[in-house]
């Protein structure tokens, strides 16, 4: 991750929005997570669940349109 500027990281600005999220892995690759946004470090999924998250993985991330 070095020599890569990181991006800005969800706020409370966003909460309640849903959201897309790419994480790092700490092994390897990338995750992602899509939801709703309930704090600026944990997202509800559609299944209902809470993923949290650590921001300082956060590749990249946006705010869903709906269509």
């Amino acid at each position: 991750m070095s020599g890569r500027t990181p991006p800005n990281l969800p706020t409370q600005a966003e909460v309640g929005l849903r959201v897309s999220i790419r994480l790092f892995e700490p092994t390897g690759g990338f995750r992602d997570i899509l939801g709703e946004l309930e704090s600026p470090v944990s997202v509800r999924k559609k299944d209902g669940s809470l993923a949290d998250f650590d921001p300082r993985q956060i590749f990249v991330w946006k705010v869903v349109v709906e269509k």
